[in-house]
């Protein structure tokens, strides 16, 4: 890192001595003006500074003259700023941050399994709970038959359909099972989506008794026959107005990109352009987003292959505490609760669930089987390897909940009489 700059802002700040050499009163204000390269690694940490890209002559001489033409009093906060955080910021405290963190990553070293991932340049390694392992189908059944009150909760894109399917409809064996689970009257079953109520509506229709919660919770209706009930979070969205421009900009740069438009939010899509120079403008525009959104009630996240605008403190673990909550208020508090998802969205699902069933206003606490498609780094305990693995356990929770008869052998008596 280049440390000139740091050591400028000293030098002009002065020593006691200086100060008497120069006989200069020791309380006298201080000034200084710093132009950096953007390319230097100090640049960030010197937001009072001016950047400059050093091969652009003219915003280099532009720079230079409001450098020298700033006033003083404008000098002086600039200084004032910098000097405070080059005097917290020492060696000590970097060596005391390192540590911190080097602490932090090794606390549970021992007690974790690692598994190395990924091909070529894409290789890492990840930690993992030894907790974390592969659900049982054969485990989650057995839970199930043995309560009487369940909640379940399944994410649509990546955990029942799988994300490199080009056709997003539900395939028939899958509404075949969901019927089967929600004509059951001891479950309650949601499918939490990002996707829009139009289109859920559409792929479900078929589906009768199943809850459905559109764009990560905004629009939530209970079945089939029941209304669409809006969240009261953020009810003004005219910061699409101000969204809609910029993604548009990164589209049309963008080969393969394009953008969604949802009621509650805006979605950019990168999926099918260049893998690096779309993860590249992901990047870019979610800072861009992230600056311009600063005091609007949006909240910018970035996803697999999304960069997604959404109103401020939306979630999906909104979901499910709302409906959890409605089932203990009603008198069906669950014995027994579910979760499966596959991104990051779906973290707040499995933190909600396991947050809100600790409370004390359940009378027994449930089973609990948080579920992430993918083995990777998740707040939930278990795991499945796809979607095809999430299919074939809802097929044996289905089958316990619509057991097949039993055809019993037909037995041809005869009676035979003597005269």
């Amino acid at each position: 890192m280049n440390l000139v700059p740091y050591k400028y802002i000293v030098c002009r700040q002065g020593t006691a001595q200086m100060d008497k050499a120069l006989t200069r009163e020791s309380d006298s204000p201080r000034t200084s003006m710093l132009v950096v390269s953007e390319f230097i690694g100090c640049s960030p940490s010197l937001s009072g500074a001016i950047r400059v890209n050093p091969w652009n002559i003219d915003a280099v001489a532009d720079a230079l003259y409001s450098a020298i033409t700033m006033h003083d009093s404008e000098k002086q906060l600039r200084h004032e700023k910098h000097y405070r955080y080059i005097s917290s910021h020492d060696v000590a405290y970097w060596a005391r941050s390192f540590m911190q963190d080097l602490e932090r990553a090794c606390k549970d070293h021992y007690t974790k399994r690692c598994w190395g991932m990924g091909l070529g340049l894409g290789f890492r390694v990840v930690s993992l709970s030894p907790g974390f392992r592969k659900l049982s189908v054969d485990h989650i059944v057995s839970a199930y038959k043995r309560t009487g009150k369940r909640a379940i909760f399944l994410d649509y894109d990546g955990t029942i359909v799988p994300k490199s399917s080009i056709n997003k409809t539900p395939s028939p064996e899958v509404i075949s099972v969901l019927n089967d689970m929600c004509n059951d009257t001891k479950n309650t079953v949601f499918i939490v989506s990002g996707r829009g109520r139009d289109s859920l509506s559409d792929w479900f229709t078929s589906c009768k008794m199943i809850g459905l919660a559109a764009e990560h919770g905004y629009f939530l209706r209970w079945s089939k026959d029941s209304e669409w009930e809006t969240s009261h979070l953020s009810p003004h969205l005219e910061w699409k107005k101000i969204v809609e421009p910029v993604m548009q900009l990164y589209m049309e740069a963008t080969d393969g990109s394009n953008i969604e438009t949802k009621e509650s939010a805006l979605v950019w899509h990168h999926q099918d352009a260049d893998p690096d120079f779309g993860s590249c403008q992901a990047k870019e525009l979610l800072n861009h987003l992230e600056s311009v959104l600063a005091n609007e009630p949006a909240v910018v996240i970035r996803g697999q292959h999304i960069v997604e605008v959404k109103p401020q403190g939306l979630n999906k673990g909104l979901v499910a505490e709302n409906v959890l909550s409605t089932m203990v208020n009603s008198g069906n508090p669950p014995d027994f609760v579910m979760c499966v998802g596959d991104d990051i969205s779906d973290e707040d699902m499995f933190d909600s669930i396991l947050r809100t069933v600790s409370c004390t206003s359940l009378p027994v606490a449930p089973e609990i089987f948080a579920c992430t498609v993918g083995q990777k780094p998740s707040k939930a305990k278990y795991y499945l390897d796809d979607p095809a693995d999430v299919l074939k356990l809802l097929q044996g929770l289905g089958a316990s909940s619509n057991p097949k008869p039993r055809h019993l052998a037909q037995f041809q008596i005869s009676f035979e009489s003597t005269v």
